[in-house]
């Protein structure tokens, strides 16, 4: 059964919480806040909400201003917001949706407008996650593509900054796939990167990891919080996953199956470094590995290239 969405109700007067709660909770998990500082720390807790009903008049922050701090947050921007009010003036309902809301709730509700207009407003919400996910899905292998992978790169480069993490970058590509291609076909090319997809993704299982479809045979994977030793053993792992899939390459000149080359770069958070600068050193490494024989990690490990650990 899918997970039921999630509704932030924020609004100071704890009736109009349960009567809004008692609406919807058999349709939606219900979240609430009592403040608007209350609901800006809900939407960036571990379960953000799908869809916000908002009290305009609040002690403290306002509606207004909980929802134009909401709308300028690229983290929270996404999420629809319906403003709860008490207000029948045109130039308070032009002010919620200058500011972004999607729609008004009035004051006293009534239960078949308020369950219509919050049910609309998770279904197109439905929608847009889809096709937001879409648009960052390889279409091919299923995995994260390439527009989904700069996107990612750069906001984990920027938390890092933050915080003096360490992040990793494991670039990899199939050795020798144009001669896999003209052996076997397009066809057989396709399934094998779809194979090699699922194993790289399911290698890099952690919540934080990200695996990406980098381009034509390459795959990526970036990895928040792992340093480069955490690195080139998940980049082991997954090479040596791969050939243990045993597909057949007859056309390789260093094994009878398919497999791959893989690089490894290190960067954390005290140093100033661009997502090209990380990929380029990536790259580098990638380089090295097939100039080494290739189907190996480079590097083998911190003491064997160092220096190339940002």
């Amino acid at each position: 059964m899918d997970e039921l969405n999630r509704i932030l109700i924020v609004d100071d007067e704890r009736y109009n919480i349960k009567v809004l709660s008692e609406l919807l909770r058999e349709e939606y998990k219900i979240m609430a806040a009592k403040s608007g500082e209350m609901a800006l720390n809900a939407v960036h807790g571990p379960n953000p909400p799908d869809l916000i009903l908002l009290d305009v008049m609040m002690p403290g922050l306002s509606g207004y201003e909980v929802c134009r701090k909401l709308k300028t947050d690229l983290r929270t921007m996404h999420i629809p917001v319906i403003f709860i009010t008490s207000l029948d003036s045109t130039d308070d309902e032009a002010k919620g949706f200058e500011l972004g809301a999607v729609d008004y709730i009035f004051k006293p509700f009534k239960p078949v407008i308020v369950k219509a207009r919050v049910k609309t407003h998770i279904q197109l919400k439905r929608k847009t996650d889809l096709l937001d996910r879409l648009a960052s899905i390889d279409g091919l292998t299923e995995i994260s593509n390439r527009r989904s992978f700069d996107i990612t790169l750069e906001k984990e480069l920027r938390r890092i900054a933050r915080s003096g993490a360490f992040l990793s970058l494991i670039l990899s590509d199939i050795d020798f796939f144009k001669k896999y291609n003209d052996y076997y076909g397009h066809a057989q090319g396709d399934t094998c990167l779809r194979r090699v997809a699922k194993a790289v993704a399911n290698c890099a299982s952690r919540v934080a990891d990200f695996p990406a479809r980098y381009g034509g045979e390459e795959f990526a994977v970036i990895l928040p919080g792992t340093d480069m030793d955490g690195a080139i053993t998940l980049a082991e792992k997954i090479r040596t996953t791969v050939a243990e899939l045993n597909i057949s390459h007859a056309a390789s000149t260093i094994a009878d199956h398919v497999t791959l080359s893989l690089g490894v770069a290190t960067v954390s958070g005290n140093r100033d470094i661009s997502p090209v600068d990380l990929i380029m050193a990536a790259d580098e490494f990638l380089y090295q590995a097939k100039k080494n024989g290739r189907n190996t990690v480079f590097p083998i490990s911190t003491t064997r290239y160092n220096n190339k650990a940002f």
